[in-house]
């Protein structure tokens, strides 16, 4: 069954099952299984052998320790101590007082918060995870419910990441083009020089960074975030009644320290933040053998051992500013415990979300996906809209952007240069577009589960609350990219895209306050 169209089975059912039931465990692991049935036939015993190869593979690989994984998931438990420790000091109420009397009003929050998720543009892990812990006392004090904090940062990280040439993001897709441009025979534009030209195509990211702040500003709360943060602004909930397993949530783990001052909570941050921008400079530098450049800096970061070395040092950090406040409210060893225990939630999700990434690999959903664009015969001008198109389908239903680029951005390269060259670049940019919006669609992508544990908000509230967002800029998206391949004008496209986002915020505005 592998690389046909029964290869979408499992991920279909898992989407539907996190739609139908809110379980979100329950929907992957049922995805896994029936992956791992049509892998083998429906042999049970095989199946059985190939989850428990899959699991294991997450730690070792090869014969080798994964370490990248095992740094990561060390990183969310360092995540969760640091935040019960900026909690027991008291370091986040005294934060939130003092930008209550700073940024006075809910949009005022909601603006600061997105603004942040566009400075720390480094990398998408770990904007998703410090956005959440800077912004969340200021939103919690304004009564933002969690779910659209959710949404600021997971709308803001990968959309800034994918078009900055100085991130992750950007140095691995620069050397992609790179061997594409050479394969391709493509002599008169540089890998560099075309990241940077197709900055303004990628359509989507630029839609979405306008519509976080179009929600900020005109108060487009609409389907299931209305309902949060109604729920929010009367009741003072942020998360749903009754809501458990949320990952980061402590509010009733133990009473904050009643002398906590405003650096016991930006200290440790600030340190979490240099050490790991820090060590992300050095491992790349030092990976980077004889010839070293911003880019292959990034390119070439050790993004998962420099958040888990920026974690300890905050984590320690913190921990000394607890030890001289003397007597305590709760003791060292209780705050790390239920640091721990309150990111278990995010740990099983992310690895039941690796274990069906693996089962779909495997069963080709990507590279079946992708055939269908090689074999489709499509005129030239439609190629920007329907590489967005597969591209968000392939990122949705695998749950990667970066996979999604490795195999979307060859195939596009290849259909532009034969059809039309002049397409190259919007198409690679549709790619990009694509897998972003299909990303913040996907309840198994690991930027969509980090900004749920980031914003201390339940996952599949977050999945739900972002995705008509997401769909309202990928309408928007649509049409520039239809636009440029019938124009080949960027600006107008660009535009274009731009302000039917606008339209539609007013349009929903106008029916908000006529309800």
């Amino acid at each position: 069954m592998e690389g046909t169209i029964f290869s979408i089975i499992p991920a279909v059912i898992m989407l539907v099952l996190v739609l139908l039931t809110r379980k979100v465990l329950v929907s992957l692991g049922a995805g896994i299984i029936v992956g791992a049935l049509f892998i083998h036939d429906f042999a049970v015993v095989d199946s059985i052998q190939e989850i428990g190869i899959i699991f294991y593979n997450i730690f070792i690989s090869d014969g080798s320790i994964n370490i990248g994984n095992i740094y990561l998931l060390s990183f969310l438990l360092l995540l969760g101590m640091l935040t019960a420790f900026l909690t027991a000091s008291g370091g986040s109420r005294a934060f939130g007082d003092w930008m209550i009397n700073r940024v006075r009003t809910r949009n005022g929050a909601q603006v600061m918060t997105a603004i942040m998720g566009l400075i720390i543009f480094i990398d998408d892990y770990f904007n998703s995870l410090a956005v959440g812990q800077i912004a969340r006392p200021l939103t919690d004090r304004h009564k933002i419910s969690r779910a659209k904090l959710a949404y600021f940062i997971d709308s803001t990280s990968a959309p800034v990441t994918v078009i900055s040439p100085i991130s992750s993001w950007g140095a691995y897709i620069i050397g992609i083009i790179g061997g594409l441009l050479a394969t391709n025979e493509i002599t008169n534009i540089q890998p560099l020089e075309a990241f940077i030209t197709m900055i303004p195509l990628n359509f989507y990211a630029f839609t979405a960074i306008l519509l976080v702040f179009l929600v900020a500003f005109l108060k487009m709360d609409i389907g299931a975030m209305r309902k949060h943060e109604d729920r929010a602004k009367t009741e003072g909930k942020l998360l749903k009644p009754g809501e458990s397993n949320v990952p980061g949530d402590l509010s009733d783990a133990f009473e904050p320290h009643q002398q906590g001052r405003i650096y016991h909570l930006l200290v440790p941050i600030g340190v979490l933040i240099v050490a790991t921008v820090t060590a992300m400079v050095l491992t790349g530098m030092n990976a980077s053998g004889a010839k070293v450049t911003i880019l292959t800096t990034f390119a070439n970061t050790n993004v998962n051992l420099s958040l888990f070395l920026g974690g300890i040092a905050s984590v320690l950090t913190a921990l000394v500013f607890h030890l001289q406040q003397g007597q305590p409210k709760a003791n060292w060893e209780k705050i790390l415990f239920e640091g721990i225990k309150t990111m278990l939630p995010a740990i099983y999700i992310l690895l039941l979300a690796w274990m069906i990434g693996s089962v779909i690999g495997t069963l080709e959903t990507g590279q079946y996906l992708a055939q269908i664009v090689s074999d489709a015969s499509i005129s030239s001008a439609f190629l920007p809209l329907l590489f967005f198109i597969i591209a968000g389908l392939m990122a949705l239903a695998t749950g990667t952007s970066w996979g999604t680029f490795g195999i979307m951005l060859p195939i596009a390269a290849e259909v532009a240069v034969i059809t039309d060259v002049s397409m190259l670049l919007p198409a690679l940019s549709a790619v990009l577009a694509g897998s972003v919006f299909g990303d913040h669609c996907t309840p198994i992508s690991d930027t969509t589960i980090l900004s749920s544990t980031g914003a201390g908000s339940n996952h599949i509230d977050h999945v739900l609350t972002q995705l008509p967002y997401a769909l309202i800029a990928a309408f928007a998206s649509a049409i520039g990219y239809l636009i440029i391949g019938i124009t080949n004008q960027v600006v107008f496209a660009l535009l274009a895209a731009l302000i039917v986002v606008v339209l539609v915020g007013f349009v929903i505005q106008f029916f908000n306050k006529t309800k």
